[in-house]
């Protein structure tokens, strides 16, 4: 049988999990953006605008269950 069809729903099970988790730690982040207001001739004028994101919980359990059942048929498929 080829078995690396089934390590790879075993493999993405596991990330979408691990991300899953992580998402339920770290429910937002921050990422900074700069932006030029200006700029005359060498001189540039620039500003830093913080964007916060949120990651909605139920995304994040979503994540995990599927992750969980990618997990589950690939190890009852494997056998």
């Amino acid at each position: 049988m080829n078995r690396s069809g089934f390590s790879g729903l075993v493999l993405a099970g596991a990330l979408l999990i691990l991300l899953g988790i992580a998402g339920l730690a770290m429910p937002s982040f921050t990422t900074q953006q700069t932006n030029t207001v200006a700029k005359v001739g060498d001189l540039k004028l620039q500003s830093k605008q913080d964007n916060p994101h949120f990651i909605p919980p139920l995304l994040s359990e979503g994540a995990i269950a599927v992750g969980a059942l990618l997990l589950a048929v690939g190890f009852f498929k494997r056998s």
